[in-house]
C-alpha cells in the first residue's frame, strides 16, 4: 500500500473541511501535506486523524496545518435538538463547560438554557 493509499482518509477530510491551499506530496516514503484550517478545531480533527491512522508519532507523514483564525477554538452552527452541555462535551469532552461557550456567546444568548437553530456560537479557545 501506497503511503497517499494508507493516508486517503485525512486527505478525503481535509477536503470536507475545504483546507485552504492544500498541498500533497510524496517524496521517497513520506507523504507531505500543507494546508490552512479555518480554525484549532479543525486543525485538531486533521491531527486526530493523522494519529488514528499513523499512530502517535507517524514517521511516514509530515503535516503542515496552519491555521486562518486562531482568536476562537471554532465557530459552531446549532442544530435541532443541540444544547450548550452537549456541544461543550462535543468541543471539550465535558459537558460543564457549556458556561464557557455562553460566557463568550452573551451577546446573542440571554440564558444558557435557549438556543435556537441555526445560531453560529463561538466556542472559546481551551
Amino acid at each position: 500500500m501506497s503511503v497517499k493509499a494508507k493516508y486517503q482518509g485525512v486527505l478525503d477530510l481535509g477536503e470536507q473541511l475545504s483546507i485552504k491551499d492544500g498541498n500533497v506530496t510524496v517524496e521517497g516514503d513520506v507523504l507531505k501535506i500543507k494546508g490552512q484550517a479555518k480554525t484549532p478545531y479543525e486543525k485538531d480533527l486533521m491531527w486526530d486523524k493523522i494519529k488514528a491512522i499513523g499512530g502517535e508519532s507517524p514517521s511516514d507523514i509530515k503535516a503542515n496545518i496552519t491555521v486562518e483564525d486562531d482568536s476562537v477554538y471554532h465557530r459552531h452552527v446549532v442544530k435541532s435538538g443541540e444544547s450548550l452541555s452537549k456541544i461543550a462535551k462535543h468541543y471539550y469532552g465535558d459537558a460543564m463547560k457549556y458556561k464557557a461557550i455562553f460566557e463568550a456567546n452573551t451577546s446573542i444568548l440571554k440564558s444558557p438554557d435557549v438556543i435556537h437553530p441555526d445560531q453560529v456560537l463561538v466556542i472559546p479557545n481551551k
